[in-house]
């Protein structure tokens, strides 16, 4: 099989041999998959400089199996030059993409998704944590655990704004009033105006993104296996302590 001509962005690399780069790529007909670019490392390879994460490109390869072999690759545009907190963000991005998804899966949707998070990354780093929480809702959706946040599900009602509610991650929302017998454990308590800015994607009130946040990352869990993800560890280790007070105030 030969592809040619594939937008692709890097979510990882790692050396291979003393000259050469296996790439976990995602692209949005093929999937996340990965690659063999021989002689990558090389001085007078023409891809040098250019296989690395936060710049679009195109791709050709051929192959079959778990390590096809890269032939091509051009970008596509300029990078995108995220750096400090908003740099980690994007790290944050790609290691759920790669932790999250199979192999060799589509996902055209979730690939403009993830340029779009880039787009917000770099041009309104300010608004960095709301770009996290609603590219973390269309990953959860994309890949078949989307939320349920308009309706009670015992009830079917309507989201109430003003009331509370108990999130059970198997189940989704049930009204607090409604779900009394349930010990604090078992899911996470927001506000019905949290679940529905959520789900109109419009959080702009400190109260509605720090509810969302507890939701997606309970939600997130479930799909990792409770297995902590390495970039927000790095974060919370070396990177908080020293964010400046200028820079966005914002966590993985």
């Amino acid at each position: 099989m030969h592809v040619q001509g594939q937008p692709a962005f890097i979510l990882h690399h790692r050396d291979y041999s003393e000259t050469s780069l296996i790439l976990d790529v995602l692209t949005p007909a093929h999937g996340r998959l990965g690659l063999l670019a021989k002689g990558a490392r090389r001085p007078s390879s023409p891809w040098r400089g250019i296989l690395k994460p936060f710049q679009p490109l195109l791709i050709d390869w051929m192959g079959r199996g778990e390590l096809p072999i890269l032939t091509g690759a051009e970008t596509e545009g300029a990078g995108y030059p995220l750096s400090g907190a908003i740099l980690y963000c994007g790290f944050y991005l790609n290691e759920l993409l790669w932790r999250l998804l199979h192999k060799h899966d589509p996902h055209e949707q979730l690939f403009a998704a993830y340029r779009q998070a880039l787009d917000g990354l770099r041009d309104r780093p300010a608004t960095a944590e709301t770009v996290l929480r609603l590219f973390e809702k269309t990953l959860l959706r994309e890949t078949g655990y989307g939320l349920v946040l308009d309706h009670d599900v015992e009830t079917h009602e309507s989201v109430d704004p003003l009331a509370l509610y108990l999130y059970r991650p198997d189940r989704g929302p049930t009204r607090l009033a409604m779900a009394g017998r349930h010990r604090p454990g078992d899911g996470i308590r927001l506000h019905g105006s949290s679940l529905l800015a959520l789900h109109r994607e419009v959080l702009d009130d400190p109260r509605s993104l720090r509810e969302a946040k507890a939701l997606l990352r309970a939600m997130l869990a479930r799909q990792l296996d409770g297995r902590p993800l390495h970039t927000r560890e790095l974060f919370r280790q070396v990177v908080a302590p020293f964010v400046s007070s200028r820079e966005p105030q914002v966590a993985p």
